[in-house]
């Protein structure tokens, strides 16, 4: 009487085995680079107010950015009631007196934290940002915030 195979063989264990290797190893490095796109799309998003706020500066001193080398008074220099909240992410940010946004960003990835500064560009008739990221960054954060300029 023949008799019913019942169960896996090693053989076929093995090879859903490695299949799943092999998609983990694809699937890892890209789920890490999108949370750290997600991270630094809350940069962007976490500085858009004092964009804002430099810019209507700059309209109003025609054209000039020369904000008070007090802390507390740059935020009221661009009225704003103090330094913008900071999240897990973003966990620092720093205006210079001539208008440069520092932004830290935390554990960007393994590297640890990360620095992206904003640049205001003013022309005859509008106000450009310039975006970079610190020497120190990891290179996904630099390719992203080249995409921004």
């Amino acid at each position: 009487m023949k008799q019913v195979q019942k169960g896996f063989t090693l053989i076929e264990l093995m090879i859903v085995v490695a299949i799943i290797g092999i998609l983990a190893a694809v699937a890892i490095p890209a789920y890490q680079d999108y949370i750290t796109k997600a991270k630094i799309s809350k940069v962007g998003s976490a500085v858009s107010s004092l964009q804002t706020a430099i810019a209507n500066f700059a309209q109003e001193n025609g054209g000039v950015i020369t904000l008070s080398s007090t802390a507390a008074n740059v935020w009221t220099s661009l009225g704003l009631a103090g330094t913008p909240t900071t999240t897990t992410e973003v966990t620092g940010i720093a205006v210079s007196t001539t208008g440069v946004i520092t932004a830290t960003l935390a554990t960007a990835t393994a590297g640890g934290a990360c620095d992206v500064t904003f640049s205001p560009v003013v022309g005859n008739t509008s106000l450009k940002w310039t975006v970079a990221a610190a020497t120190g960054c990891p290179a996904i954060v630099g390719t992203i915030v080249a995409k921004w300029n």
